[in-house]
């Protein structure tokens, strides 16, 4: 739901800057989006006996060295309607209007053992000629039966398990006796 009244204030406020000044919005949108994960700042702000006009005060104060007018008037009006709530699916959605516009996406690569950083930098560059998008690829370790590659922005998931090669080798094998 959040999501939804994000998209509608991320249209208006895009429709009103140019992708420079879109992107620094987005990117100390990303930060106060950071400032919710701390318990006490996020209680002060969803209390309901804090005025409205503190509540503004307390997020423009974060920004005050930032000089965005616009990004102040947003967070102004989202407090007056009392939507202060929706700033990290905001800074979320935002990110991901940036990277669309700029044809440039981020994903993950999963693997229990250790890539080099050419290979990863390889499927990266795979996907890019596949998908005509410039796509940046990070390394995350995990316990993954194999190598996962995920873009979530694109809605790519790629996988090899070895289990799955194994049980379809196997299947394989079966058939032909």
């Amino acid at each position: 739901m959040h999501e939804l009244i994000a998209k509608r204030y991320i249209k208006a406020l895009r429709a009103s800057v140019d992708l420079n000044s879109f992107e620094k919005i987005s990117e100390l949108m990303e930060v106060l989006a950071g400032a919710f994960k701390i318990e006490k700042f996020k209680a002060v702000l969803c209390n309901p006996s804090v005025s409205v006009r503190e509540k503004q005060k307390l997020l423009t104060s974060l920004l005050d060295n930032f000089g965005q007018q616009k990004l102040q008037n947003l967070l102004a009006l989202l407090a007056e309607k009392g939507r202060i709530d929706i700033i990290p699916s905001m800074a979320v959605e935002m990110k991901k209007a940036v990277a669309k516009e700029k044809n440039s996406f981020s994903g993950k690569v999963y693997s229990d053992t250790t890539l080099e950083p050419s290979i990863v930098d390889s499927l990266a560059y795979n996907l890019h000629k596949k998908m005509g998008a410039i796509i940046t690829l990070e390394f995350v370790k995990n316990d993954f039966d194999g190598v996962k590659v995920e873009v979530e922005d694109l809605g790519i998931e790629i996988n090899f398990s070895k289990n799955r090669l194994n049980s379809q080798l196997i299947e394989h094998i079966l058939k032909a006796i």
